[in-house]
């Protein structure tokens, strides 16, 4: 079973650099905007999770930049969304609002997030 989760993996990530979507365009004043903005996120993921990799194409067809964190292969983020989120399942989208924090789990709420806070 784990051999067929890696090659649909590696699929998944091959599929996703040939048909990559485009970002959209904005003045330079809204980018600096959406940018600072983004400095609030992070998503914790894994690389080869289909439900990664759509949210990681929303932050593509947004034109932002969050911070990535691997928990599959980096122990800090393993932990740090264990004990910040609860559980240890991807995609996790980190919301820093202040000394709030907040942490969204499921693919299409993080996408529907990012449409929402961005487009």
């Amino acid at each position: 079973m784990k051999l067929i989760r890696i090659f649909l993996g590696k699929v998944i990530l091959l599929v996703n650099s040939l048909f990559s979507p485009k970002g959209v365009t904005r003045t330079d004043e809204a980018q600096a905007a959406a940018d600072s903005k983004a400095k609030q996120l992070a998503l914790y993921q894994f690389e080869g999770c289909p439900f990664c990799v759509k949210v990681r194409r929303e932050l593509k067809r947004q034109s932002i930049n969050v911070t990535l964190k691997d928990a599959a292969n980096d122990p800090q983020a393993r932990s740090e969304l264990l004990a910040g989120g609860g559980k240890v399942k991807v995609p996790c989208l980190q919301i820093k609002d202040g000394e709030h924090t907040q942490w969204m789990y499921e693919s299409s709420d993080i996408v529907n997030y990012l449409k929402q806070e961005f487009a």
